[in-house]
């Protein structure tokens, strides 16, 4: 390699006698950075989202290429984050590809010391039957005055901070619509 052709690769030469004259474009990009493609440039489609971490709600747009989630980018049409995201909501992309990520329902049987795997019907199968039970065991029609009364003391529910006003109103209308009357929030205890 010559003199010449090492001083026309470092980027400074480059920055001073190119079109780039304050080093924020082609000055500083290496030969091997050129050639890069950008993974939402090769997307079939882009998919609006929420990131899941907080309860701000930023914007995020899922990247989809083959039906696999290939970027998760802040979404800059957001009224919430105007495209921006913090650190956490930059790696959510892990939370679909990680390989920490738990695809699979581990159930583990009452008296017993192991676990094992479920399908996701029959878990949610199971869940459902057993909020109908709890619901059904702890049902009051009337209170102790003889009053109507139409509700369940056999579930209560307890929200977390970190979900958006969105996911917490369902959840209210969901245990609502249940008969319980003990719902509560985390961020109000």
């Amino acid at each position: 390699m010559g003199a010449r052709t090492w001083i026309e690769g470092w980027p400074v030469y480059r920055q001073l006698t190119g079109t780039d004259p304050l080093g924020r474009g082609t000055a500083a990009e290496s030969p091997r950075s050129a050639e890069l493609i950008d993974r939402t440039a090769t997307a079939d489609r882009v998919a609006k989202s929420v990131c899941p971490y907080c309860a701000v709600g930023c914007g995020q747009n899922v990247y989809v290429k083959d039906e696999q989630v290939v970027q998760i980018e802040g979404d800059p049409d957001s009224p919430v984050s105007r495209g921006r995201l913090c650190p956490k909501g930059s790696a959510s992309k892990q939370l679909v590809t990680g390989p920490h990520r738990q695809e699979k329902v581990l159930y583990r049987a009452p008296y017993t010391r192991e676990w094992r795997e479920l399908d996701l019907d029959t878990a949610m199968d199971m869940v459902t039957e057993r909020v109908i039970q709890a619901r059904d065991r702890g049902w009051e029609d009337l209170d102790h005055k003889g009053n109507r009364a139409r509700r369940t003391l056999g579930i209560a529910s307890l929200g977390g901070a970190t979900l958006d006003n969105e996911e917490n109103y369902l959840i209210k209308k969901l245990f609502t619509a249940l008969g319980a009357v003990q719902i509560e929030n985390q961020a109000r205890i």
